[in-house]
């Protein structure tokens, strides 16, 4: 009836009102639909109403599983860390294993006989002289004479093709220690050898060690100060030793030696050898690495960063052109020659080797079969495609078990240090695993 009414006054009303009357009644159907199907909504009967309500609650607790699965540290029963009872139960079990590992820590080293972790050394003196060397035999006639320092005992000046100079300017005296088995060292000391003793920095220095490998170790537990302090003196060790060596291993040799060589004999390197006749080459030459150096430090200036672009881009352009270059030579043609291998190996009287043979083999398709599977040109449908295909996927077998040894490889790699760190907590520092029987 009063979509009746609502068509009446459309009528007479004309074509400006007739949109809004028909909007009218097409939301008074839609009031009318929803009222329709609430009402019904209430009038449901008990036993729908129910089953309704079971398959939510249903729903529910297979969503609140899936999100507990989903997110393990949202569920407190499974998290040991808002859980309490885990919590004391693995802290307990870390306090036993601590209090047992201290235990037997002090057994070891105030119980057993001859204790554990100490190194020994024997001292001795090493003397080395400054010594002239003639120009080799069929040397250029520019070439001179040139100036190292030898040891007293070198067969060099033995048989005359080095001459030492005299004076104790030329003579350098230096103390040398090496380390003694802890069995002999403990014997020869009983005997009276006084050059033979106890190095106290050197045992510290296994306690040290001992104690940063604990550490790391840990963070098995979970995260503690112990386990940072240990990461962070790692990291700043590893940054200084980076430094140092990059210091007296590359820019002495390299750059100050070359710029004032006669300077860095005498302070650093008494046995560098000394060309007079190349010192104006070697010291222009230097200048273009210690000048693009300062161009780096640029970076450190706020208005200056740009003139390290320059150094940078010619260091990345250099290093990238000789990579280039070593991989071509190194990786990729040395990977082409190893492939273009005989089918049939032969030895010397004609016979073929069969295992030989079958490795060639092999090789030869899997070449091939993993080409194919980077040949994306030809559709894997159709008789050739299908063959292709075939050929592809033999290819992904290949790549797999490749992929497989290179991660077995860096495994066993990480197993290996994680031995070598055990090696040295159980024989080095604790001595219980001696097997040559030298403690």
């Amino acid at each position: 009836m009063t979509e009746q009414l609502l068509q009446q006054r459309t009528i007479q009303r004309g074509d400006g009102a007739s949109h809004t009357t028909m909007c009218t009644g097409v939301r008074s159907a839609e009031h009318t639909a929803m009222h329709a199907s609430t009402s019904a909504a209430t009038h449901t009967s008990p036993r729908v109403q129910l089953r309704t309500a079971s398959h939510g609650s249903a729903n529910a607790a297979a969503n609140a599983a899936a999100n507990a699965a989903a997110n393990p540290a949202a569920n407190p029963a499974s998290n040991p860390a808002s859980n309490p009872r885990l919590r004391r139960a693995r802290t307990t079990i870390w306090l036993i294993l601590f209090l047992v590992g201290g235990i037997g820590l002090a057994y070891n080293a105030l119980v057993r006989p001859h204790g554990m972790a100490e190194v020994y050394v024997e001292r001795s003196e090493k003397t080395f002289v400054e010594a002239d060397i003639a120009a080799p035999i069929g040397a250029p006639p520019g070439e001179k004479a040139s100036t190292k320092w030898l040891a007293s005992d070198s067969p060099a000046l033995q048989d005359g093709s080095a001459i030492a100079m005299a004076g104790a300017a030329h003579t350098l005296t230096i103390n040398e220690t090496v380390g003694v088995p802890p069995r002999a060292a403990r014997e020869r000391i009983a005997a009276g050898d006084s050059n033979v003793s106890l190095s106290i920095v050197d045992t510290l220095g296994v306690w040290i060690a001992a104690f940063f490998t604990l550490a790391i170790f840990s963070f098995l537990w979970r995260d503690n100060p112990i386990y940072k302090f240990a990461e962070s003196i790692l990291v700043g060790v590893s940054a200084a030793y980076w430094m140092t060596l990059g210091y007296w291993a590359t820019l002495v040799p390299n750059l100050f030696a070359k710029i004032a060589p006669e300077t860095i004999k005498g302070w650093a390197m008494p046995a560098l050898d000394v060309q007079p006749a190349d010192q104006t080459t070697q010291f222009l030459l230097a200048l273009v690495p210690l000048i693009l150096g300062f161009m780096l430090l640029m970076r450190l200036s706020p208005k200056g960063g740009w003139i390290s672009v320059w150094p940078l881009a010619f260091i990345i352009g250099t290093t990238a052109g000789l990579k280039f270059v070593a991989f071509i030579e190194g990786d990729l043609m040395a990977q082409a020659a190893n492939t273009i291998t005989p089918l049939v190996a032969l030895n010397d009287t004609g016979s073929m080797q069969f295992g030989e043979s079958l490795g060639n083999l092999v090789l030869f398709v899997g070449v091939l079969a993993v080409l194919t599977y980077f040949f994306f040109s030809v559709e894997h449908k159709g008789r050739l495609g299908t063959m292709v295909g075939k050929v592809s996927r033999l290819g992904i077998w290949y790549l797999m078990i490749t992929f497989g040894a290179a991660f077995g490889l860096t495994v066993m790699g990480r197993i290996t240090l994680l031995s070598q760190r055990l090696e040295f907590l159980f024989g080095d520092w604790l001595w219980i695993i001696d097997p040559a029987n030298i403690r």
